[in-house]
């Protein structure tokens, strides 16, 4: 059936709750609200309070208590309200989710689930649209998921609530009432056709560490997730180069093995995400592009990204990537 991201993120939190009994769901305003974005609308009526439950306005309590709960053989689910909130938890998350499995050798897991809607879009300020995925990614022992339509989103759900480790569920908030067709810069015009998906209403799961092909092209590679798939697209249609889009999905771990295949076959390569650019996560697939696709690069990588300053309240469509910026260095590539 037809759904948008968010029908498509409590379709897979009703399934595992329904699937596990070990499922549990918490965290500031998930119960009897159902979230501030409606994400877990309604669990807690079918579920009921031990199951599906408000927790204080403490991210680092939030997380403390998932870890515990994950440690003792419960799968929770939590949700920050937005990724800007987590950094009071950020200690909980490395020091203890993270490593949980090397210190005891073993002995414990972490399976938890840490829900957080990202990127900017809602007019939300510095506080309420950072994009901080490279912070995860650098961290070993967490995986870093970031879907851009609701059946990946669906899929990848449910297959990080039965992963044994610990994953940085990362939401974008652009794409979670869609449809979002990446040609636009502001709201305010009307977006059509994606990414309102076809989502089977059962239990299915995306695999975890597989990239896509979202779009198949020849004269270029991009590599992007989230919201910036739609906004290559749309640079692409818009430029009439054939790029071939490959939508990463999952961040860490990393499907190496498709974005090396297409690189090698096009020969040239654009890095695109909406987070800051110094230190990126596209510093990181720059460098792994370089690595493993040196000799069949015909140009210089390109990096489309969001400034190198505090989220600019007034000018976020500005800070984005947009598809001239994106098709300009479609161009650049193609020049060189």
């Amino acid at each position: 059936m037809q759904m948008t991201m968010i029908q498509a993120l409590r379709s897979a939190m009703d399934v595992m709750l329904a699937r596990d009994d070990n499922v549990v769901i918490f965290g500031q305003d998930v119960g009897y609200f159902g979230g501030v974005f409606r994400c877990t609308d309604g669990l807690q009526a079918k579920y009921g309070k031990s199951r599906v439950f408000d927790a204080p306005i403490s991210e680092g309590g939030i997380v403390g208590a998932a870890i515990g709960m994950a440690a003792y053989g419960l799968r929770p689910v939590v949700e920050v309200q937005f990724a800007d909130y987590f950094y009071p938890a950020y200690d909980q998350i490395v020091s203890e989710a993270a490593r949980l499995r090397y210190r005891s050798a073993g002995d414990f897991t972490a399976p938890m689930t840490i829900r957080m809607p990202c990127g900017g879009g809602i007019f939300g300020g510095q506080t309420h649209s950072q994009s901080p995925e490279a912070l995860f990614t650098h961290v070993c022992g967490i995986r870093t998921v970031m879907p851009s339509n609701p059946y990946d989103a669906k899929g990848l759900l449910m297959a990080c609530i039965e992963n044994d480790d610990p994953v940085i569920f990362l939401e974008p908030k652009r794409l979670y009432n869609g449809p979002f067709d990446g040609h636009h810069d502001r709201p305010a015009v009307p977006w059509t056709g994606r990414p309102l998906g076809e989502v089977p209403e059962g239990y299915y799961t995306v695999p975890l560490e597989s990239a896509t092909v979202f779009r198949p092209g020849a004269d270029l590679t991009v590599l992007t997730y989230g919201t910036m798939v739609f906004v290559s697209e749309a640079a692409a249609q818009e430029s009439g180069i054939d790029a071939e889009i490959i939508d990463l999905r999952s961040l860490w771990p990393l499907d190496l093995p498709t974005l090396v295949a297409s690189v090698k076959k096009t020969g040239r390569c654009v890095v695109v995400h909406e987070a800051t650019r110094t230190s990126g996560f596209g510093a990181e697939l720059a460098a792994l592009v370089q690595e493993h696709c040196f000799y069949h690069l015909e140009a210089p990588i390109e990096r489309v990204t969001g400034w190198d300053t505090p989220y600019p309240h007034a000018q976020e469509w500005a800070y984005f990537p947009g598809p001239a910026r994106v098709a300009a260095a479609f161009k650049r590539a193609m020049e060189k």
